[in-house]
């Protein structure tokens, strides 16, 4: 568990916010399957795009999964602020601050990892930030601005005395984006140089990487991303096994069904043209965990219907099914 302000997490395993795939469909299943806390996608401080229809979508979150954290992202100290309120307003209980995410699009408007580069700009954000609101403050970032400048100790003491509720810390650098090996030394280093929660977060993928970054780095708990795309039930495994449990990969026709009700609630979440469009990612992914599976997403992706979607995975798992029952 992870004490953060005055809510304490089921255990410490979180799901990190990964934006186009933390959308409220995605985190109730990880919810259900027993990730201790989940952080919603992005949302833009920039109050003229507060009314979006993506914005409104990222916003939306649901009574069952406690607490509601939200995440926001911008460069100008007041907007943050503004846009803290605004969300705490709006249901969220914890406000997280992005400034991890390496994308170009972000990061050219001085924003996301871009920040880490100006230590006295972060510190004034943060500030504002927690003054601003009544909740936690949380703090996602990066281990640096690159390899040879990696300041994330100095970054973690600067959002201790900001207030900061809780950080979390991917194991590369803003100029590392997603590549190469993720090291966890650094984290290891911001760990000692703080008194507040952290998660160590990047290429954790099973039970036991997660217990030999949390035994390397002595971190508060692990924060898992891009593992958990298709694989929902992650995060609790994960947990489960960090409990002293089993940790078990649902069986296939769990997993089946899970892919099915996803599907579902992607189409009636975004309306079926888009639920058409960001299923196909998100059943892609399921399907690349399964065995032989993975040449059929290019069929699926060919489809152009909700109905049809649905019935080619009926009929996908029908067919497995009679495959298995005839072996």
């Amino acid at each position: 568990m992870i004490q953060i302000g005055k809510h304490t997490t089921a255990n410490a395993v979180a799901l990190a916010p990964m934006a186009g795939v933390t959308d409220l469909p995605f985190r109730r299943l990880c919810a259900r399957f027993g990730a201790g806390l989940l952080v919603g996608e992005m949302v833009h401080s920039d109050p003229r795009l507060r009314d979006s229809r993506k914005s409104r979508q990222r916003r939306e979150h649901s009574e069952e999964i406690r607490p509601r954290s939200i995440q926001i992202v911008g460069n100008d100290p007041q907007q943050m602020a503004d846009a803290a309120r605004y969300n705490v307003a709006c249901g969220a209980q914890i406000i997280d601050i992005n400034m991890g995410c390496p994308a170009k699009k972000v990061c050219r408007k001085a924003a996301g990892s871009a920040l880490l580069g100006d230590e006295a700009l972060v510190a004034t954000i943060l500030r504002q930030v927690v003054q601003a609101v009544d909740v936690p403050v949380t703090l996602k970032i990066r281990t640096g601005v690159d390899p040879t400048h990696r300041n994330g100790p100095t970054i973690a003491r600067i959002a201790e005395d900001a207030g900061i509720a809780l950080l979390s810390v991917h194991g590369r650098t803003r100029a590392c984006a997603f590549s190469g090996q993720v090291e966890h030394d650094t984290t290891a280093r911001i760990v000692e140089s703080v008194s507040i929660p952290v998660l160590a977060n990047g290429d954790i993928r099973t039970a036991l990487e997660a217990q030999q970054v949390l035994d390397h780095t002595r971190a508060s708990g692990v924060m898992i991303g891009r593992a958990a795309q298709g694989a929902p039930w992650l995060p609790g495994m994960i947990a489960d096994v960090m409990a002293g449990g089993e940790g078990r990969s649902p069986d296939l026709p769990t997993q089946y069904q899970v892919m099915g009700e996803h599907l579902r609630e992607l189409h009636r979440f975004y309306g079926e043209a888009a639920g058409l469009r960001i299923a196909r990612k998100h059943i892609g992914w399921y399907l690349d965990g399964m065995t032989g599976l993975a040449a059929v997403k290019k069929l699926f992706n060919r489809l152009e219907a909700a109905e049809d979607q649905l019935r080619f995975l009926d009929d996908l798992f029908s067919t497995i099914e009679q495959q298995d029952l005839a072996a």
